[in-house]
């Protein structure tokens, strides 16, 4: 009978029961609020699951979470891919200090950096302000509450984890491929197409799917930003909880919103495996 590896399982037993306590427990605590009855009804029941998926009203506002989702992901690869190698060309000290320059909205506390978000994109803010004073607008121009002024301000905050990855994945970069591929003739845009963009799609893809994540499961920039015109999947579920005190559906939310985002992060996982094993290797 073969022996289980004890050492391993002591080394990370700590960091599974932190991760059980702290996440796991909170999601199946969620998990079984979602199948209880309203009141007088006992019993668990999938009426709240079903109430979603028949209601309209609940598919549009998770298409919606999910079209930003995608919107924000996808403007934050045309941003992130070339900042980050624009960074790796660059050399010390300047290096360091634009990489602090990339991080540096993630220092910020995320209520204060939206609430800083909502002043600029507000009728009487620099955006409004900067486009009257250059006649492209007779009027004061308003962001908030529209779906553009949260893909703004969600894009802000999440092109860092993006850079991220796709800097890590630079690093494993042989510089001389570039030269390689100058000395052939070569022109920086044909080697950054060429050469560059084949070696960071593992990368751009892990934090493509970190963006994703985070803008589709993001709370306080839809609230702030978005207002209650603008509803998304997490200030539904906020309001189902503390407005209308009806726990059961609100966790339903969650939990489907969870299972979705699951779904794309294993999804995304295996193509990267699959694909892209060999730059890995």
């Amino acid at each position: 009978m073969r022996r289980l590896p004890w050492k391993p399982l002591a080394l990370t037993g700590p960091a599974l029961l932190v991760y059980a306590v702290v996440l796991a427990g909170p999601v199946l605590l969620m998990l079984l609020l979602s199948l209880q009855g309203g009141k007088g009804q006992d019993g668990f029941t999938l009426a709240h699951y079903a109430e979603i998926l028949v209601d309209g009203y609940f598919w549009e506002i998770y298409a919606r979470t999910f079209v930003m989702a995608l919107g924000v992901t996808l403007i934050c690869l045309l941003i992130g891919v070339p900042e980050a190698y624009v960074l790796y060309r660059m050399r010390a000290p300047w290096r360091g200090y634009f990489l602090l320059a990339v991080l540096a909205p993630l220092l910020v506390a995320v209520v204060v950096r939206t609430l800083g978000w909502a002043l600029v994109l507000g009728p009487t803010g620099p955006l409004s302000t900067t486009l009257m004073a250059l006649g492209i607008v007779q009027q004061p121009v308003s962001l908030l509450q529209t779906m553009s002024g949260v893909v703004i301000a969600l894009v802000h905050v999440l092109v860092p984890f993006l850079v991220i990855a796709v800097w890590s994945s630079l690093q494993r970069f042989d510089p001389d491929t570039l030269r390689a591929a100058a000395s052939l003739g070569g022109s920086d845009l044909s080697i950054f197409r060429r050469v560059v963009i084949p070696q960071v799609i593992p990368g751009a893809l892990a934090g493509a799917v970190v963006v994703f994540s985070l803008s589709a499961t993001a709370f306080a920039t839809p609230a702030i930003v978005g207002g209650r015109r603008l509803k998304v999947v997490a200030t539904s579920t906020y309001e189902e909880f503390l407005g209308n005190m009806n726990w059961q559906l609100g966790s339903a939310l969650a939990v489907l919103l969870l299972v979705v985002n699951m779904l794309v992060v294993i999804g995304a996982s295996r193509l990267v495996e699959k694909k892209f094993a060999h730059v890995f290797e």
